[in-house]
């Protein structure tokens, strides 16, 4: 494929007249293109691209009797709530005895996985394994307020899976729910929420 031809030029006046012979050097790239290109295929049919990273997510069916939608022990469950600048708020059960007693009932806590909101639902875990025997009778109801970020979500899910939780919810947030937490926020001294914070609820 390329070619080098060195030249004696006038190199034959300096010796007397006599002529040297004119020397070919012919270098064949052909061998180094080829392993080039088998090179590059290679490491086209051998390189993993970028997967899209996605979560399962298995929402439950809709049901019209309130009374079956609500079918979930308080002993057995974990209700938290996603409110605006990272506040996350929590309290045992679905809400019957957090909204008697909401300064009691209702605690804050933070994201952490030590120390925090991971901590909560292994130590719910661990109660509702040794009191009803199975793991999958424990349920968490997660719910994020409009002003909870996506990250905040994300990060609850996780933990849900770091954790192992079979049964979880995301819930829309009720006027009760923003009652519950505005009474923790006042023995707290932080300003209420806003029934504006509500998540928007299901029309059907």
């Amino acid at each position: 494929m390329a070619d080098i031809e060195l030249a004696s030029g006038s190199a034959g006046k300096r010796h007397g007249g006599t002529k040297m012979k004119k020397k070919s050097t012919r270098v064949d790239l052909t061998p180094m293109v080829d392993v080039a290109f088998l090179l590059i295929f290679f490491f086209m049919i051998t390189t993993t691209l970028q997967r899209q990273k996605t979560m399962k997510l298995f929402l439950p069916h809709d049901v019209k009797n309130v009374q079956e939608q609500n079918k979930v022990k308080e002993s057995q469950a974990l209700t938290i709530i996603m409110t605006k600048d990272d506040n996350l708020y929590y309290y045992y059960g679905i809400g019957q005895d957090a909204a008697k007693d909401p300064q009691n009932k209702v605690f804050s806590t933070t994201y952490d996985l030590k120390g925090g909101i991971g901590k909560v639902i292994a130590e719910k875990w661990t109660s509702v394994i040794q009191n009803s025997g199975g793991q999958d009778s424990m349920v968490v109801i997660i719910k994020p307020t409009e002003d909870a970020t996506y990250g905040n979500v994300v990060s609850i899910l996780d933990d849900m899976n770091i954790y192992d939780v079979k049964k979880y919810a995301l819930v829309p947030t009720s006027h009760n729910d923003i009652d519950i937490v505005n009474a923790k926020r006042t023995t707290m001294g932080l300003a209420p929420l806003s029934y504006s914070d509500q998540a928007p609820q299901s029309t059907r």
